[in-house]
């Protein structure tokens, strides 16, 4: 076996595992209200990926509230280092070659905007996933908008905290009159060229 190896002095660089991979990287950055949509429309588009054969990863807001940011709370403050988290987990994901689906409400712009210089903005798609409020609420099966009504819970975005709808987002989604599916593959069919070699 060549030494080199057992021994390598160099990690294998992006343009390596692009070329392996056959794809180019991105980060897909879903922001939305809470049932808004962006954990199911992830999902669905994760598979419309993996079936056109794409290596990509998902890095949802409810799954990184259980481990890597287990120890945050819903303030504005703690909001912020979830994203700063979220993002620096996806920049490495980006690195290694994959392409990177966040599903995360990431309230206010300048916290997107942080996601965005941490990753490199020609890297970055804000997908903004604009589902009504009285939408999201009527979908809510857990009732967080009721607890948040009854202030039941605090620093609920679009009850307690505010939400900033990005002004200039790469696209805008409206969910309200298609499945989860039909918006995935709309969202899909507008990502293919930052994805597609």
């Amino acid at each position: 076996m060549n030494p080199a190896y057992i021994f390598p002095n160099q990690y294998i660089d992006k343009a390596q595992k692009l070329a392996k991979l056959n794809q180019k990287n991105t980060v897909v950055w879903l922001t939305g209200l809470s049932g808004s949509g962006k954990s199911t429309i992830a999902k669905s588009l994760e598979q419309q990926l993996f079936a056109d054969n794409f290596l990509s990863a998902v890095l949802d807001g409810d799954n990184l509230r259980t481990g890597l940011c287990n120890n945050l709370s819903f303030s504005e403050t703690d909001r912020a280092e979830n994203v700063r988290r979220t993002a620096e987990a996806a920049k490495i994901l980006l690195e290694n070659g994959f392409i990177v689906v966040v599903a995360l409400i990431s309230p206010l712009a300048h916290m997107r905007q942080q996601a965005k210089d941490i990753i490199g903005a020609e890297n970055f798609l804000e997908i903004f996933i604009d589902t009504p409020l009285n939408v999201c609420i009527e979908r809510d099966v857990k009732g967080l908008y009721k607890k948040a009504q009854n202030n039941q819970i605090a620093n609920f975005t679009a009850i307690s905290q505010h939400y900033e709808a990005p002004t200039a987002p790469f696209l805008t989604i409206h969910t309200q009159n298609q499945t989860p599916q039909e918006t995935a593959y709309f969202l899909y069919q507008k990502i293919l060229p930052f994805v597609k070699i």
